[in-house]
This record gives C-alpha cells, sequence and structure tokens, in this order.
C-alpha cells in the first residue's frame, strides 16, 4: 500500500470515532501537534463541533466550581449507602446529613436573594455575574505555540498580572493579528485592569471576525463590559442575543437583563 493509501487509511479510520473523545483531548492539551492540525481543520468546517468545544471547556469550569451539590450528593449517597447496609434505628438525621441540608439551604436562599431582588448596580452586577475567563495554563492552538510572547503573557494572566500580559499580548497580535485567542485574552486582561475602551475594542474584533471559536465569550464579555461603562441600551441589546443563543451564558444574561430593566 502506498503512502498515500495508508494516509487515507489513516483519515478514514480518525473520521469514524466519536468526535467526544477528540473534544476532551483537545480542551485538557493533550492532542499532538499532528492531531491539533487535523482537529482545528474539523473546527473549520464545523460550527457545530466548534459549539459543542466550547460548551465542553465552560461545562467544565462550572462544574469545578459546584462544590456546594457535590458536597451534598456525596454526602446523600453515603446515607443512601448506610441507610441500606444498616437497620433504622432511629428517624433523626445523621449530623453530617443535617450540616449538608443547612448548606444547600443557605445556598438557595443565597439564589433567591440574588435573583429575585430589586435592580442591582452596574458594580453590583459585576461582581455577581463576572468571572475571569479561564485560559489554558499552556498553549494548545498551535498559532502561536513557538511565540515567547505568547507564553510569557500566559504565565502574567493565569497569576493574576493583567497590566503586563495585556502588553504582551498585545506585541503576540501585532504579529499575528488573526490569533482570536490573544485577541480575547487581551480583552480581558484589559477589562480586569480597567482598561474598558481597549477591553471594548477587543471583544469587538473577535465578534467581527465572524469565523472562530470565541465569538460566544467575546459576546458576554462585551456585554459586562457595557454594564460596567453604564451603556445600558446596548448592553441590554446584547444580552438579549446572548440569550437567545442559548449558550453557556445564556442563563446569566436573562437574569442581567431583569436587573437592569
Amino acid at each position: 500500500m502506498t503512502r498515500n493509501s495508508n494516509n487515507k487509511v489513516k483519515f478514514n479510520f480518525m473520521k469514524t470515532i466519536d468526535f467526544s473523545y477528540f473534544i476532551e483531548r483537545y480542551n485538557a492539551g493533550e492532542m499532538s501537534d499532528a492531531e491539533i492540525q487535523w482537529f482545528q481543520k474539523e473546527l473549520d468546517g464545523n460550527e457545530k463541533l466548534r459549539k459543542e468545544v466550547l460548551l465542553r471547556k465552560h461545562t467544565d469550569d462550572i462544574l469545578k466550581e459546584q462544590s456546594i451539590v457535590s458536597l451534598r450528593n456525596k454526602l446523600s449517597e453515603i446515607e443512601r449507602k448506610r441507610a441500606s447496609d444498616i437497620p433504622k434505628r432511629s428517624s433523626r438525621k445523621p449530623v453530617y446529613i443535617r450540616y449538608a441540608a443547612a448548606i444547600a439551604g443557605l445556598a438557595i436562599i443565597g439564589s433567591i436573594v440574588l435573583f429575585n431582588g430589586k435592580s442591582l448596580s452596574s458594580d453590583q452586577i459585576i461582581e455577581n455575574y463576572y468571572k475571569t475567563y479561564q485560559a489554558p495554563a499552556s498553549q494548545r492552538s498551535g498559532s502561536s505555540q513557538s511565540n515567547p510572547d505568547f507564553v510569557l503573557a500566559l504565565e502574567f494572566y493565569n497569576t493574576s498580572d493583567y497590566a503586563r500580559a495585556a502588553t504582551l499580548f498585545s506585541k503576540v497580535i501585532e504579529s499575528n493579528p488573526k490569533d482570536m485567542q490573544s485577541v480575547l485574552l487581551s480583552g480581558v486582561s484589559n477589562f480586569e485592569d480597567k482598561k474598558y475602551p481597549e477591553a471594548k475594542q477587543s471583544f469587538v474584533t473577535v465578534i467581527s471576525d465572524n469565523n472562530n471559536l470565541f465569538i460566544e465569550t467575546a459576546e458576554w464579555y462585551l456585554a459586562l463590559c457595557l454594564v460596567k461603562t453604564g451603556e445600558k441600551e446596548k448592553a441590554i441589546t446584547l444580552l438579549n442575543k446572548v440569550k437567545n443563543e442559548e449558550g453557556i451564558y445564556s442563563k446569566d444574561a436573562k437574569q442581567i437583563i431583569r436587573k437592569l430593566k
């Protein structure tokens, strides 16, 4: 079999594998350079796959923060196993179950106060809904893999040194204007550094490119930026768009709209 024939067989074999496997490895930074190159070609021509990659990434981030729910579920599972193995001697609930219920109750009360209260100020909205975009611990896309400015910028970003990160991301963008991940990270860095005009410009650039994995995220952060700068009507318009896209930020966008009206 010729080399071309072998390549064709290998390509067809990869096409038969469930994309879920590749999405997990891509988001985890476990792909080889060859796999990254192949997967990004698949992403370029598959909008549904791009959205799935983003959804999986954001879902993983959210799940990491669900400590209260996780604690409640683990304790409930312990109690279910205990109850099935040991005859019930008392109707009194174990101490740890009562604590778990108390924690869950506090979480519910907090949610009620947050989402059913009166309108919030822009600062309160940012405090309640804004979370810094979780950048990768190391570069995976390949486009800036050998760029020392990007590597150093990423280190500054992940250690919350946003002013230096923004400066270095700008250098990366000068050499590669189509690197939308760097543009997004530059925008978030400037947001964190309270440089809102620069942040807005970065988010607009990502959205206008209209061919990358970061558009939904850029829309969300641009909306928050508009909230922060008091541009209420523009913020509501963009938040409605985010809400209607039914993506990872849809629910929060809906809540913020209620708080702004």
